[in-house]
């Protein structure tokens, strides 16, 4: 069967997009296209797909799947995509803001548009951290994980501080962030028993109180070059360690996301959207 896709990044942290608006049956096995086409040599290549559907209990739904196959509760990145093409494609009008389920809830998106009335960018109300060690959930029983100790099978020890915005993040803070770090420990950390549900890893350097540099190891994914739930749980991590103040700039590979934490305790993420190519495969 062919199928339409549209290639997308948010600061180059790419998915393969399918619109399910109008047949919600459209890709039958999601988890075999995303490890298929996600596939930088023989497929496609990405992150992973998402697929953009109608929801009952909110304007527009999102489903995403990592290039493993696994699904995943939310991307931060993925969603002002999504974002960006139910504007481009005539689904929003002249709204504003607009509503998406994802896995990790309904979330709320304002979208910012240019002198044209085109996209030119989306804020999103990524929603309160959970920082209950269960609930991220972590092998540690406590109302916060901050500070805590993860030593690897190699006896390498770190500090961590765990956050989940819908997903689960361990946050780690160093001098210098090395591929050593995040490309030897990140596998090791995203599988660690201490995490039931494995982890998204994180390492920050922390610039100033208005300024940090992250790198990530996407669990299902590995380093992707952005992540914006990732960008969001670091903000958080560093202003309970009291490294920061509560609107950040965060420098990705891919570029630069604007967080806040909010005093409403929700928090907010601003960032871009770029379409790179359309096309049609054979699923």
């Amino acid at each position: 069967m062919r199928v339409q896709f549209t290639k997308m990044h948010g600061l180059g942290n790419d998915y393969i997009y399918f619109d399910c608006i109008a047949n919600p049956d459209l890709i039958p096995n999601p988890e075999a296209v995303a490890s298929g086409l996600s596939d930088r040599h023989f497929g496609i290549g990405g992150d992973g797909i998402v697929l953009i559907l109608k929801h009952d209990k909110a304007d527009f739904q999102m489903r995403m799947f990592n290039s493993d196959g696994s699904e995943s509760e939310m991307c931060g990145n993925a969603i002002r995509c999504v974002t960006k093409y139910l504007c481009d494609h005539g689904y929003v009008g002249s709204r504003n803001v607009i509503s998406i389920q994802t896995g990790a809830g309904i979330l709320e998106i304002t979208i910012r548009r240019d002198e044209n009335g085109e996209f030119s960018s989306a804020r999103v109300n990524m929603g309160e951290p959970r920082l209950k060690g269960l609930f991220i959930p972590v092998n540690i029983d406590k109302d916060t994980v901050v500070g805590e100790k993860l030593i690897l099978p190699s006896g390498r020890e770190y500090t961590m501080t765990c956050v989940s915005m819908g997903n689960p993040h361990a946050v780690f803070f160093v001098d210098e962030i090395t591929d050593a770090h995040v490309l030897a420990d990140g596998p090791k950390i995203e599988v660690h028993e201490m995490f039931p549900r494995k982890i998204n890893v994180e390492f920050v350097k922390v610039i100033s109180p208005t300024e940090v540099q992250m790198r990530v190891w996407e669990r299902g994914a590995g380093e992707t070059l952005a992540c914006g739930t990732g960008a969001s749980a670091v903000v958080v991590a560093c202003v309970l360690n009291k490294l920061t103040g509560r609107k950040v700039t965060v420098h990705l590979r891919g570029g630069d996301l604007e967080i806040e934490w909010a005093e409403d305790n929700n928090v907010y993420m601003t960032g871009p959207a770029t379409t790179s190519f359309e096309g049609v495969v054979e699923i």
